[in-house]
């Protein structure tokens, strides 16, 4: 299927070779540090019904993904963290496919954005302070290896922009 043909990746499958350069970072960062004002705009004006919309068969709600974001970028934010102050620790993994059905997944999404402002906002001062020999640090995630921050903040912009899609998407899909 192409991207513009599956609903699972409305932005792409994650993909990026080689080294990060200054500039990929410097628009990676700017996509993390947007991400929570994207989020925002893109379930404005949603009513619980709409928010309780799968976004495909078998895929999650909008209000799914915005508890979804919460959990994974706190995650994000830790790792972060860890791979600047440890030598390679291991990170833990989580289910959030079982996350995704747990009762706080139920609630309004007026819960997990702010926590998800706050932690990009933290995020964000912690990746501007960082150093051009920090973004080679590691951390060893158990089932995917050893990961560079900066191959990490890579993917965390993704991460943002594809959930957001998955919601406007469903907008334009379903004319709201």
């Amino acid at each position: 299927m192409s991207v513009a043909t599956d609903p699972r990746y409305p932005v792409g499958k994650f993909s990026h070779e080689g080294p990060v350069t200054a500039e990929q970072r410097a628009q990676f960062l700017e996509q993390v540090a947007q991400a929570p004002a994207k989020l925002r705009a893109a379930i404005h004006g949603l009513n619980d019904a709409q928010l309780d919309t799968p976004y495909r068969d078998g895929g999650w709600t909008p209000r799914q993904v915005v508890h979804h974001l919460a959990d994974s970028h706190m995650n994000a934010f830790i790792r972060f963290k860890l791979g600047l102050t440890e030598d390679n620790p291991t990170i833990k993994p989580y289910a959030e496919d079982l996350w995704a059905n747990l009762a706080d997944q139920k609630l309004p999404t007026d819960v997990s954005l702010p926590i998800i402002d706050n932690v990009h906002h933290r995020w964000v001062s912690v990746l501007r302070s960082m150093k051009e020999t920090d973004w080679a640090r590691t951390f060893k995630h158990p089932e995917l290896g050893v990961r560079r921050l900066d191959q990490s903040l890579a993917l965390y912009a993704w991460h943002g922009r594809h959930h957001v899609a998955h919601i406007t998407t469903l907008r334009q899909q379903k004319g709201w």
